[in-house]
């Protein structure tokens, strides 16, 4: 199931959210929402809810375990245990398929070659678990005593299947108790709509022409077709997380839960390093927390360290070479950012650094995309003119001409534009009645209307993917 379905948001949406107000207290509201976050799991997924429920039920335990024995080697013997076994079940359904391969390739072996199908949203909610029980043993978090409110943390449907990456310390008082103001479950409202707009209107919009450009034999049809796919990739990657992001943190804001943003107009940037600052925050976060810090972080081996974070990151995002040379990419020009370029851009007007990141992350969306390495370097190749390939064709021309006015909105929307209207609306709104209800009709009405849209073009369309599901 997804938020960007008829059935959440008719049915299920609208059911979960009568039970769980209609629940009295904020334990029977715990339990309401684990119900429905395990049917949620359940719809797509029924034979991997023991999973879920297996790492709950684990990492309960080894939290216990830690806290019992802090200070103690015991403790670390905990952490360790919880990374191993966590990291193992994350290895076998989503890499032992690769190092099968590859090992039959090198040594020209014919193994059987795993072929699971990827639990979804393993990879987040692995990632919580271990920063749950490391945060336990860091004393940054205290244990959860109750078994349900632990798999409340790991389960809850928001969240669970693409994130964002909420830490157990940031949600913790408020599954023992929160307190659910009108004004924030109108926020959340607003959030979930706009967000839906961005999946349902921009990113599978983006995601079609991204395909149909993208799509071909021996090389895209033109200069043009090979520009333009990879830029309306790089669009539909944005739109789709980031408005999965937003319906998640509306959801969680609409039932009492304060989630981290994950996302702030990454494509503003003036550099690799503010740009990876912006987007996917709370996997960055992760990173640097529990895998670079750890390591020696700025003060000893920062490239190298650098370097095994930006490998460890492509390789999450997937068991294809692709995803691996896309994280070493981004590693090596962090690297060199760090060691120079940041000093040389700092010089410059903005413009130029901007124009840096721009080019940067639009090759680096090209890597991301082809995980065939010939199809990759065709592209690539086409990008730049190979073989005489002609700058523009017809049909590129054509469906560029058809999406043109949602291409424009949606490089418009890459700026913060929304918060720069929402906050011109909050003056005016306090300035008088009038233009209170001025805006307040105004914005009622966008809603309405980008609720309207969103509905139509999914009760029309079959293309309605969520990217992120898939790592």
């Amino acid at each position: 199931m997804v938020f960007s379905d008829i059935f959440f948001l008719f049915i299920f949406l609208p059911l979960f959210l009568i039970c769980y107000f209609g629940a009295s207290k904020t334990k029977i509201k715990n339990i309401v929402l684990i119900i429905f976050s395990l049917f949620f799991y359940a719809w797509g997924e029924p034979v991997w809810v023991c999973l879920l429920i297996f790492s709950s039920v684990f990492d309960y335990f080894n939290g216990r375990f830690i806290d019992k024995h802090q200070g103690e080697k015991k403790a670390v013997l905990g952490v360790v245990v919880s990374c191993v076994v966590n990291l193992s079940i994350l290895g076998v359904f989503k890499y032992s398929g690769m190092v099968v391969s590859g090992i039959n390739g090198l040594l020209g072996l014919s193994l059987p070659v795993p072929d699971f199908h990827l639990p979804i949203g393993i990879s987040f909610y692995t990632f919580q678990s271990i920063t749950y029980v490391v945060d336990v043993y860091r004393q940054k978090a205290k244990a959860q005593k109750n078994y349900f409110g632990y798999l409340l943390y790991l389960s809850m449907f928001f969240q669970l299947v693409a994130g964002p990456i909420v830490r157990y310390s940031s949600v913790a008082r408020e599954i023992e108790n929160r307190d659910i103001k009108i004004s924030e479950f109108h926020h959340g409202i607003n959030r979930l709509i706009f967000g839906l707009g961005k999946k349902v209107l921009i990113a599978n919009s983006m995601g079609m022409l991204a395909t149909e450009l993208l799509t071909f034999d021996k090389a895209p049809s033109s200069v043009l077709a090979a520009w333009a796919g990879v830029i309306m990739y790089s669009l539909q990657i944005y739109y789709d997380f980031s408005g999965y992001s937003d319906m998640a943190i509306g959801l969680g804001m609409m039932c009492g839960f304060h989630f981290p943003e994950n996302f702030e107009h990454p494509y503003v940037s003036s550099s690799v390093t503010e740009f990876w600052r912006r987007w996917h925050i709370s996997l960055g976060t992760f990173f640097r927390d529990y895998v670079y810090i750890p390591l020696g972080g700025n003060r000893k081996h920062q490239l190298l360290n650098i370097a095994i974070v930006w490998f460890c990151t492509g390789l999450w995002h997937g068991a294809s070479w692709n995803f691996i040379i896309w994280g070493l990419y981004f590693g090596v020009l962090l690297v060199i950012e760090k060691t120079f370029l940041l000093k040389v851009l700092d010089k410059l007007p903005k413009f130029f650094g901007h124009l840096y990141l721009i080019i940067a992350v639009i090759f680096g969306w090209a890597i991301f995309y082809f995980t065939d390495v010939s199809q990759l370097s065709s592209c690539l190749g086409a990008m730049f003119g190979a073989n005489g390939l002609a700058l523009t064709d017809i049909l590129t021309v054509s469906k560029l001409k058809g999406s043109l006015w949602l291409i424009i909105i949606a490089v418009i929307l890459c700026m913060p534009v929304y918060s720069y209207v929402s906050k011109v609306g909050e003056r005016l709104a306090i300035q008088s009645k009038a233009k209170f209800i001025f805006v307040s009709v105004v914005k009622v009405a966008v809603l309405g209307l980008i609720m309207f849209l969103s509905v139509i073009s999914l009760v029309g369309d079959t293309y309605n993917p969520f990217l992120y599901f898939r790592f």
